[in-house]
């Protein structure tokens, strides 16, 4: 009996370790601004700091009307002087920190997901309840909420980014002169009348905004999803 005794407390101290750090890492602040759907400026101990919103990505505000209405949704879940509760998980290169928030109606990373509002950033999904979050864009999917009214969703926020930062080398490249390659792009290949292949668009994102442009070939099944290879 002493010794189930022994071994119950020595489980549940090795559980306090092992939950001590998250529960540490919780603080209270008040939201001073929203930047965007993932993106906040909050006051806590007296210091402003930027907070992005882990796990989530949410679209970008050039990503209209989808990007504003993003934005909208977090401001009504943290309204401008709220106070909400951080669960900081890490700094990320900008400085931010990035945390799962919980205001006054609730988790708020999972609820942007659950409303259509921004997608689950699978790429950075290993600290939050992954289940959950699957679960809800899945919901938000079958119902085409928000990001979804489209079918496959909208371009994710991350291609998005990375076009746009594809299209300002390109920029650079034509200011320094004419290229003697032909170009191979998808982009290029419309312009010529040419129908890219999956294989030359090569992001599944990017089949599925050619597949909004009219470019119903890249969907062989029919079932309004392009080039899922891609996935």
């Amino acid at each position: 009996m002493r010794k189930a005794s022994n071994a119950m407390l020595s489980l549940v101290a090795l559980t306090v370790a092992v939950l001590a750090p998250f529960a540490q890492s919780a603080s209270a602040a008040t939201v001073l601004s929203i930047g965007d759907g993932d993106s906040i400026s909050v006051l806590e101990r007296g210091q402003k700091l930027k907070v992005r919103l882990a796990c989530i990505d949410a679209p970008e505000t050039a990503q209209s009307p989808f990007g504003v209405a993003s934005r909208n949704q977090l401001k009504a879940l943290l309204p401008l002087g709220s106070t909400v509760s951080m669960r900081v998980q890490a700094v990320d290169r900008y400085g931010r920190s990035v945390a799962e928030l919980i205001g006054n109606k609730g988790k708020v990373n999972l609820a942007m997901v659950q409303s259509g509002q921004a997608f689950v950033y699978r790429q950075y999904l290993g600290r939050c309840d992954q289940g959950a979050y699957l679960a809800a864009e899945r919901q938000a999917q079958a119902k085409r909420l928000g990001v979804w009214a489209v079918p496959g969703g909208i371009t994710r926020p991350c291609d998005f980014r990375h076009w746009g930062a594809d299209r300002r080398s390109a920029g650079a490249v034509r200011a320094a002169g004419p290229s003697s390659s032909p170009a191979s792009s998808p982009q290029a290949a419309q312009s010529s009348g040419a129908k890219p292949s999956c294989k030359q668009i090569g992001s599944f994102a990017q089949a599925q905004e050619l597949l909004r442009q009219g470019h119903s070939y890249l969907d062989r099944n029919g079932d309004g999803v392009a080039c899922e290879g891609l996935r």
